[in-house]
């Protein structure tokens, strides 16, 4: 068993791998983006997300995989949905411009709606299993997720990607002009390259969670939700935070909600997939979830006011992450157990 020392010293490395990983995939997608002529939400929600998202995906599959640990990807990416959801937006806000993140409709009425959506279509692919392949006693809250239950949510991103499509179509009618100072065969590279990286970042992730639940005696999920979630969410916060200074509010939010899309309709029915099913226990499921759709709630209100994150909003969210960490520590010292 390795020392703890050990283990934090594979967290950080393990982060800033996945951080430098993310970094220069993005790069490379932004610049791929460009070149296709995409819209700037589509960049963000589908470019943007899919790469700083690929860490949670690497998560899920080597904890999978590897250790035999769908529960850590599990936390992993519902941690890392609620640091997205929560922190990054109100660290784009401050960061931002006149410390505030503008809207639009568009964010509103599509993205953020259709990410509400992803979260109940996974609370209803896990309630299936739960009724239709029920695990364990007859009064246990357990269920197989099957291969064909994790379709469904897979189904769904395949509608987002069908919208994201004709929008982009939409956009490049009105450009007036194309992108030809960049080497798309070179940024490809630079892309494939970048995912050895984090999927080596994810791998010490991993690890070190696997062995912070050894020593602590603690629940691997409680672990994937914080280590793992932390490291992950690393890249999505560079993406943004970036993209507000630049003054593209609306790329820096259309990545938070087409990372967490992403994490929760592709990352989580992969590792399915790889698994060739898992166990979901509902009820420690469902409070993580529940926090998540809380959280979320009350990002798209603050969102929606004058279609604009201020920084008296951005500090609401703040506080609504402190209360999510006080939570966990709550569970880790055994105050509470709803979460194992």
């Amino acid at each position: 068993m390795a020392s703890v020392s050990v283990l934090v010293l594979f967290a950080g490395v393990g982060a800033a791998l996945a951080w430098k990983g993310g970094d220069y995939l993005v790069q490379a997608s932004d610049r791929l983006g460009a070149y296709y002529g995409l819209p700037a939400i589509v960049q963000g929600a589908i470019i943007a997300a899919v790469g700083s998202s690929f860490p949670e995906l690497s998560s899920i599959v080597i904890a999978t995989l590897r250790y035999g640990a769908f529960d850590i990807g599990i936390g992993a990416v519902v941690g890392s949905a609620v640091f997205n959801i929560l922190v990054i937006p109100a660290v784009s806000a401050l960061a931002g411009e006149g410390q505030r993140l503008a809207s639009n409709r568009d964010l509103v009425y599509k993205e953020a709606q259709f990410y509400l959506l992803s979260l109940a279509v996974l609370v209803l692919t896990f309630s299936l299993a739960v009724i239709y392949q029920p695990f364990g006693s007859p009064t246990s809250l357990e269920g197989f997720v099957t291969r064909p239950l994790a379709l469904i949510p897979l189904a769904l991103y395949g509608l987002y990607l069908f919208m994201q499509y004709h929008d982009t179509l939409d956009h490049r009618a009105t450009l007036t002009a194309s992108v030809t100072d960049i080497d798309p065969r070179r940024q490809w590279v630079v892309l494939v390259v970048s995912l050895g990286i984090i999927l080596a970042g994810a791998e010490l992730l991993v690890r070190s969670a696997v062995g912070f639940g050894e020593v602590f005696g603690t629940s691997p999920f409680l672990w994937g939700l914080t280590v793992v979630a932390a490291g992950t969410s690393l890249p999505d916060t560079f993406v943004s935070v970036t993209a507000a200074r630049q003054g593209n509010a609306a790329m820096s939010l259309a990545n938070v909600f087409g990372s967490n899309v992403f994490a929760l309709l592709v990352a989580l029915p992969v590792g399915i997939l790889v698994a060739g099913g898992t166990i979901v226990v509902f009820d420690e499921v469902v409070p993580m979830m529940s926090f998540l759709t809380g959280a979320s709630i009350v990002f798209f209100a603050v969102l929606r006011t004058e279609m604009a994150l201020t920084r008296g909003e951005a500090y609401v969210l703040l506080a609504t992450y402190v209360l999510f960490l006080v939570w966990l520590l709550a569970e880790s010292l055994g105050v509470t157990s709803f979460v194992g």
